[in-house]
């Protein structure tokens, strides 16, 4: 009995008490790295921590309203260039804070090569006003397609604002699909029929690194520009390229306060870009749900996610996998 008491009272010691007493909900952006960084933390939340989670469907402006309002306590990816006035005003409210980086990611204007070895001329944003009838939007054939930014999500304003910036406004729609996958499904399928498209796209992603892709050159980065682009009220905005992109996780504030080991731990989240291009890949060429490429992330980067933890939440986790 002496013995029996020993071992459960060692299994107690070692099972985890989590920081809060109800399960801890993050943000499900549908974008590829996010849905597996999502799960990740989910997973280490759950076997390293103690805790129970929720990974909330959702989109990057909803995300952010949600976490200054608390329904949600973490947003594994705030990329600050598409989101920076609705970011800074959730800050400035001391509901949400940055905690991390992430990694750095680009945006950009694309074209397939083969439609850039057959347009030569073809190489600016601005070039694009002599060429709208090579790229005609099958519901409007007066005017070219953009495939711009999925509906709701923050680079949506971007998009919607260099459109204008670049007077393409007479000369091209910029459509927004409805989803992330509605996107992706559109531009693979117009690829693989070697059709000419040009797309918003961001990176890195799968999608990008899959496909022989040409960037449409656009004028240098400018700050006050880029300021202007970010705004849904940009009276008069001028066109700029797209400058690199900070990525970090978003955390609420007294959720943070409540749990300070948890928010640590958000706080050293940082995926190496050749890691997260081996994980997209993977999720590419399997076809796997993004909880089994987290699993297989966990499994064999060891050497990234357990500087994340203290060395008794890495043993749990690797235990558990």
């Amino acid at each position: 009995m002496a013995i029996l008491g020993l071992a459960q009272s060692a299994q107690a010691a070692d099972t985890p008490q989590c920081e809060v007493n109800r399960p801890i909900n993050i943000g499900g952006m549908n974008w590829e790295s996010n849905l597996i960084l999502a799960d990740i933390e989910s997973y280490i939340l759950q076997k390293g921590y103690g805790c129970k989670t929720d990974i909330l469907p959702t989109e990057t402006l909803p995300a952010i309203a949600a976490l200054e309002r608390g329904n949600l306590d973490v947003k594994p990816e705030v990329w600050l260039n598409s989101v920076r006035d609705p970011w800074e005003k959730a800050v400035q409210s001391g509901k949400v804070k940055k905690t991390g980086d992430i990694f750095t990611g680009g945006e950009a204007w694309f074209i397939p090569k083969y439609t850039a070895e057959k347009y030569p001329d073809l190489k600016t944003a601005a070039d694009l006003v002599k060429y709208k009838d090579k790229f005609k939007d099958p519901e409007d054939p007066s005017k070219g397609r953009i495939y711009g930014c999925p509906a709701g999500w923050g680079c949506e304003v971007v998009t919607n604002n260099l459109h204008k910036a670049f007077n393409l406004e007479d000369s091209f729609n910029m459509y927004s699909p409805g989803t992330g996958a509605a996107q992706k499904a559109a531009l693979t399928s117009a690829y693989k029929r070697k059709q000419d498209f040009v797309f918003y796209y961001w990176f890195p992603t799968p999608l990008v690194s899959s496909l022989e892709l040409v960037q449409l050159e656009m004028p240098p980065y400018d700050e006050e520009k880029n300021r202007c682009l970010t705004s849904l009220n940009c009276e008069n905005p001028q066109p700029a390229a797209y400058p690199e992109n900070p990525v970090f996780t978003g955390i609420n504030v007294e959720f943070a306060n409540q749990a300070p080991k948890l928010a640590e731990f958000f706080s050293k989240v940082k995926l190496p870009l050749p890691v997260l291009d081996a994980a997209m890949a993977r999720m590419e060429e399997t076809g796997d749900d993004p909880r089994d490429i987290a699993l297989w992330f966990l499994k064999n980067h060891a050497d990234t996610w357990t500087q994340w933890v203290p060395e008794d939440v890495a043993q749990r986790v690797q235990s558990s996998l």
